[in-house]
């Protein structure tokens, strides 16, 4: 998988979940290539499965997350994001995407202002500082309908060692 061969990798985690349907870090895997190989429906369904069933486990959240920030629900990105950080407060890339989603709300809520009152300057001012943000983000960010995408990780404490 991480060579980006995704059908061979596909075929080992099918088989892994032949031996163990279970297992959350082939069930992950799973729902990681279904997002490379663009199946993000496939892929929010099996991430959503996760998180119903392992709650405990953060990356699925963040994962999910992702997906719904892709598709500009920044709502739900947020509220993942948040039982991701619940389930694991020191889960670093977790605050960052939280972050990101706090700022794509802020810009739709200072887009909301301006087109109510386009006279503020204070509105259009922040609006400005949050078109720099967007372009600092990673270059899959920068549009206003997404935010900075998650690179899949396996979750901790079920990596082989």
């Amino acid at each position: 998988m991480r060579e980006g061969q995704y059908a061979p990798a596909l075929v080992k985690v099918d088989a892994a979940l032949g031996e163990n349907p279970r297992s959350p870090q082939a069930r992950f895997m799973k729902a990681v290539i279904q997002t490379e190989q663009g199946k993000t429906d496939d892929a929010l369904e099996s991430f959503q499965s996760l998180t119903n069933e392992f709650p405990e486990l953060p990356e699925p959240h963040n994962n999910l997350a992702a997906i719904w920030a892709q598709r500009g629900d920044y709502q739900a990105a947020r509220s993942e994001l948040e039982l991701a950080i619940k389930a694991n407060p020191n889960y670093a890339t977790a605050h960052e995407n939280l972050g990101d989603v706090y700022s794509r709300l802020a810009g739709s809520e200072y887009n909301r202002a301006a087109a109510l009152d386009a006279g503020n300057k204070t509105t259009q001012t922040k609006l400005a500082l949050m078109k720099d943000l967007y372009a600092i983000l990673p270059s899959s960010a920068a549009a206003p309908a997404a935010v900075a995408p998650v690179q899949p990780k396996l979750p901790a404490p079920l990596r082989k060692k």
